[in-house]
Order: structure tokens, then sequence, then C-alpha cells
């Protein structure tokens, strides 16, 4: 390549790179042009084509107002006048209508709707730490025989746990035998009523009155079902009176406990209804509620826990074991936006609104429950209102730094209002199911049922309220049936059951 050739092609490459500055400068004015305070869209006018100029600012700052005409101090291009007689300033954000499209803003409009219920959290079953058993004998004594118990060993109630032979009935079974021998009564009693404070029981007495002959070992029972989560007693060793030989924890109902996030713990109440699913059984659904919301909250994991006490007929449902766990929300109908339209200041909570003459004004809104990605707008927004759903922080951006009033919580109509008025009016909902019965008590009913889709309930197994025994009457475990039932704020209620076939 020759030196003329080389000066040719460095020429170019000169020139180009000029041209391609010149069109970023142009193209940024022509974005600048595009979002405009107070309706200013378009391209930017000159001094001599404003009657009266309120001041000077750069269409990329337009929070920075400026007293005369001049060069930028922030970008290579001249200050744009601001001019007199144009739309109030501080109503809203303009947009040309040619670049709404190409700035990928769009409007969806809030309406009324049902938001899907639930928050899924993480949770694992425990023991019912309300009905523990601690095992005790009446008095002190040497353990002559265990019964090959272990830890974790499941029994049941009535099942024998040790032999303590208690040395001292000997000597008072053999006096009350011979007192009972010599026909006074009295005395007979009196001996009676000593057994008895020596913490024999009635049965050993009765027996000691049948055979004739002291009888002292007692066997040391279980006095409930359940698995033995504490055993402190070995053949050969001496325990006294109210010495813990073993604690016996029952699991039926079984306890879930769900670990809540902080910032959802407000949508978690006592007696609201839950549901868990388990990897070891993928295919159902168990049903139950919550009984307690415990006070701390783990500083690690920033959660609060939960526990639900959940049906487990056949003990099927172990300690320990993993769920998914859905806390069902109240269900009602709410105003409804979608949540990528919610802007979070950190001091409150915006939308934009598209205004009915054209531009975008934000909106201050108070905003409930989020599902699905929905949010519920408890008030500062109307039905039918559009909002913005793309493009919003750029235009919040630019409301901001222009001076735009946030339109007022209280200068729109409380979302809230035509939801509880319907609340109101509406007659609770019936729903139909078919099932199998898995448990009668007095007045619930627990069922295996199929799906409710009105309710977005899959298959699962639950407890249903009932009016009383008879409108269970006639029913039995394993039953099919078909029923009827409500939603109410206290759980489902069953309308009608009955038979399938009948």
């Amino acid at each position: 390549m020759t030196d003329d050739t080389r000066k040719i092609a460095k020429w170019k490459i000169t020139i180009g790179v000029a041209i391609i500055a010149l069109a970023g400068a142009a193209g940024g004015f022509g974005l600048a042009g595009w979002i405009m305070p107070g309706g200013d869209a378009g391209m930017a006018m000159t001094d001599g084509e404003c009657e009266d100029v309120l001041y000077w600012y750069d269409p990329m700052v337009p929070g920075q107002r400026f007293d005369a005409p001049g060069p930028s101090p922030f970008m290579d291009m001249q200050l744009v006048p601001k001019c007199a007689g144009g739309e109030a300033q501080g109503s809203g954000v303009s947009i040309d209508p040619a670049m709404v499209q190409n700035l990928g803003i769009r409007t969806v409009a809030a309406e009324y709707g049902m938001l899907e219920p639930g928050t899924i959290v993480t949770g694992t079953l425990a023991y019912n730490g309300g009905a523990v058993a601690n095992v005790q004998p009446r008095t002190g004594g040497y353990v002559q025989r265990t019964y090959g118990l272990a830890p974790q060993d499941v029994v049941v109630s009535g099942a024998p746990i040790a032999d303590v032979l208690v040395p001292e009935w000997g000597g008072a079974q053999a006096e009350y035998l011979a007192v009972r021998a010599t026909g006074d009564e009295p005395l007979a009693r009196a001996a009676r009523e000593r057994l008895r404070l020596l913490g024999m029981p009635d049965t050993i007495i009765s027996s000691v009155e049948r055979s004739g002959r002291p009888q002292s070992t007692i066997t040391v029972t279980a006095p409930q079902s359940g698995a033995i989560t504490m055993l402190g007693v070995r053949p050969g060793m001496t325990v006294s009176a109210g010495q813990s030989l073993a604690e016996i924890s029952s699991y039926s109902p079984i306890w879930l406990e769900a670990a809540v996030p902080e910032a959802q713990a407000g949508s978690a109440r006592v007696g609201q209804p839950v549901s868990a699913t388990l990897t070891a059984f993928p295919d159902e659904r168990f049903a139950g509620r919550i009984i307690a919301i415990l006070p701390g909250v783990a500083e690690a994991s920033r959660t609060l826990t939960v526990r639900a006490a959940l049906p487990n007929p056949g003990l099927r449902l172990k300690p320990g074991m993993f769920a998914q766990v859905t806390l069902s929300s109240e269900q009602r109908e709410a105003l409804l936006v979608p949540s990528e339209a919610v802007i979070r200041t950190g001091e409150r909570t915006l939308v934009m609104i598209a205004r009915e003459g054209g531009g975008y004004r934000p909106a201050e809104v108070r905003i409930g429950r989020e599902a699905g990605g929905r949010t519920e707008i408890l008030a500062g927004l109307g039905e039918g209102e559009e909002v913005v759903s793309s493009g919003q922080f750029l235009l919040d951006s630019e409301a901001s730094l222009s001076g735009i009033d946030v339109r007022a919580i209280d200068d729109a109509p409380t979302a809230s209002a035509r939801g509880e008025g319907r609340a109101n009016t509406e007659s609770p909902r019936v729903y139909r199911a078919n099932g199998t019965v898995q448990r009668i008590s007095g007045r619930s009913v627990t069922l295996r049922h199929g799906p409710v889709p009105a309710l977005g309930w899959p298959a699962m197994t639950m407890a249903f309220a009932a009016e009383g025994p008879d409108q269970l009457r006639g029913l039995r475990q394993g039953d099919r049936v078909s029923f009827t039932f409500e939603q109410a704020d206290t759980g489902p209620h069953i309308v009608s059951i009955r038979k399938a076939g009948e």
C-alpha cells in the first residue's frame, strides 16, 4: 500500500467516526424529545418560537432549570426553552404517540377478579407435643423385667413397659389378708386403705383378694398409644416413686411446622386452613388447620414458625417428613393489577395511570395480597383505570425529575368498596364433589375427595364440618359419597351428603 492510499484510508476512518458521533448526539436529543413533561412532545423549540419563555433546560436532565439560554453543562447541545401557555406543569407526562410502541409502553385495565389463594412454604412433620405421656411408677422398687422396647418403638395403650418388684407391698398385703380372715370389717377396711396409700392400684388389691396370695410385682403399662421418644428403664435398676421410665408421644393428629417468611407472616392466622404434599405420597394432599403461631422469628432465615394439626389415620404420616405447605387465604373478589405495574419506592407504592386526554400520571395506591403475578389494590385506583405494566419505570423517572404531582389515595375511588358490597349481598356459594369417608366424629367428617375446579383444589384428604350426628347417620369409614359444601370463613361446611348411588 502506497503512502497516498494510507492517507485516503485514514481520512475515511476519521470522517466515519465523526458521522457516527453526530448521529449519536442527534439520537440522544431525539429521545429526549419523545418524553416531555406537561405535553411538550416532539422536537424541542428554539427561543424564537416561544412568545414567553419560563426557563431553559437540558432535555436529558429536565430537573435542572436555567434562567438564560446557552450550551448545556451536561451534554454537547444547546439548552431548550420551556414555553408558557402550554399544559400546566405537574399534571402528567406526555409521550409522542408514535413513540409509545418503540418505547415498549403497555397498559392494562384494573379489573375485579378472584386472587389465586395460598402462600407456598416449606415445613416438616413433628410429634404432637400436646399429647405426651410420662410413664412413672407409683412406688419405688426394683426393675425385674423389661419388654424389649427401644426408643422410637410404637406401642398401643395398655402395652407393658416394665415389671417392678416392690418388697414392702408383700408385708402389707400379707397383713391385709390376715386381718380380712378374722372377719373384722372395720379393721379390714383400714388395712385395705393402707394398701392404697402405698400406691397399690385397685386391680392389684382385687387380685390379692381373689387369689389369697401376696402380689408384690406391678406391671407399668403405656397410658396412651404412640412412639417411645424417651426410654430410661433397664432390668435390675432401682427406681423411685415418680421417676420417669419412658415418654410416649402421639402423632395422631400429627403436627406440621411450616417456616413462613417474615414478610408474609401477616397472612397467617389461627384456624386458617392449610394443605400439604409430601414426597412419600405425591398424588395426595393432606389438609389441616393452623393451631398456633409461635412468637419467635428465626434470626438466620427471618421466618416465623406456624404450627398446624393434620389428621393421621393409619399413622401413615411420620415425624420428620418434609412437606410443601400451602396456606389457604380467604377467597374474596378484589381489584387486581399486574404485579409488574406496581412501583415500590420505599416510602410509598405507586402505579402509572393513563389519562383520558393522553399522557400518564403517577398515582399512589395501597396494596394487599399478591399471588400468581397479580396484586390486590385496596385503595387509590378505580375499576377500569388503565395502568402501565411495561415501561412504567421510565415514566416514573421522568415524572420524578419534572416534579409532577402524584395523585393521592383520597383522590381516587376506594378499591375495596365494591368488593365489600358484593360480599354483603351475595349468598355463600355451594360446591359439589365426590369422595370416600376416612373418619367420622360428632360434628365433622374427614373425606378423601376429588378435585374441586371452582376453588382450584386438587384431590386431597381434609376435614369438613357437619351440622351434627344426624347429618352423618348411616355413613361408615370407606363409604363412597357425593356431597355439597360451602366455603365459609371458618372452613368448609357440609350442606348435604349421601352415599354414592343413592
